[in-house]
């Protein structure tokens, strides 16, 4: 991880203020994008937060992919928490500014660290029954949520990556959807959570996918039945900070 700290010009803000606290490394992932109504997703967020989009557009993701080292600072990463699949559905917003991704659900095939998840980050994780392999250059992948009371979601297919890998250029579409340096969430009265954190920059490729079932967005109101953007990163080593409250908009409200 200290090669991952030795980079940092690419970030659009300077590095976090303190250490970080957990590590982990990202495998296999898959990025696909769903271009969706932007006000559909402003019924569905936090009224602080605003709707980022790119060209006037609004994007729904789902990402599969699998975890390893998973570890708090100064600790070892410990075999029967530290390696599971997760798969998650984001989009895009901005709070005073600041660009980040907003989960509507992150589901993981290990109920400890669904638990820690939930108290710690305050994201709405969800216990769920996951495969991820690999066969003959396709990751096949299959996630169905168990989390009691919580909406259903399941995903069914295959992937893998097509073409070279290259970088995302500032300004353009790809470097919108993947090159995110925080996350956004809420606490228990409703305030604004930003959690930073830091990695390269994302290492893509072109990618292909045949998803068998998708019912991910659901329960959100949402149908993902057009054809998705895709794109596939084999790794990404990445560090965490402790969630903040960050310094409010100037105005204190959205401008959605």
């Amino acid at each position: 991880m200290n090669a991952v700290l030795k980079e940092s010009a690419h970030r659009p803000w300077p590095m976090p203020a303190g250490p970080w606290v957990m590590a982990q490394s990202w495998h296999d992932l898959l990025f696909a994008h769903w271009q969706v109504d932007r006000t559909v997703l402003r019924s569905l967020l936090p009224s602080q937060l605003q709707v980022d989009t790119f060209e006037g557009h609004a994007w729904l993701a789902v990402v599969p992919f699998r975890m390893t080292g998973v570890r708090l600072r100064g600790t070892p990463a410990l075999p029967w928490l530290s390696a599971f699949p997760e798969l998650n559905v984001r989009t895009y917003v901005t709070y005073d500014g600041q660009p980040g991704v907003w989960f509507f659900s992150l589901d993981a095939g290990n109920a400890p660290a669904v638990a820690v998840a939930r108290a710690w980050f305050h994201l709405p994780y969800f216990r769920a029954r996951m495969i991820c392999v690999e066969r003959e250059g396709w990751i096949h992948y299959q996630s169905e949520r168990t989390h009691r009371g919580a909406p259903s979601g399941s995903l069914e297919g295959r992937y893998c990556p097509i073409g070279k890998v290259f970088f995302a250029q500032n300004g353009t579409l790809e470097y919108f959807l993947t090159e995110r340096y925080c996350l956004y969430t809420t606490d228990e009265r409703g305030g604004i959570i930003r959690g930073e954190i830091h990695h390269l920059p994302w290492p893509l490729q072109c990618a292909g996918a045949e998803l068998a079932h998708n019912s991910m967005a659901e329960s959100l109101g949402i149908a993902l039945d057009s054809k998705p953007i895709l794109h596939f990163a084999r790794r990404q080593d990445v560090l965490v900070w402790s969630p903040r409250q960050p310094t409010a908009p100037k105005d204190g409200s959205s401008k959605d």
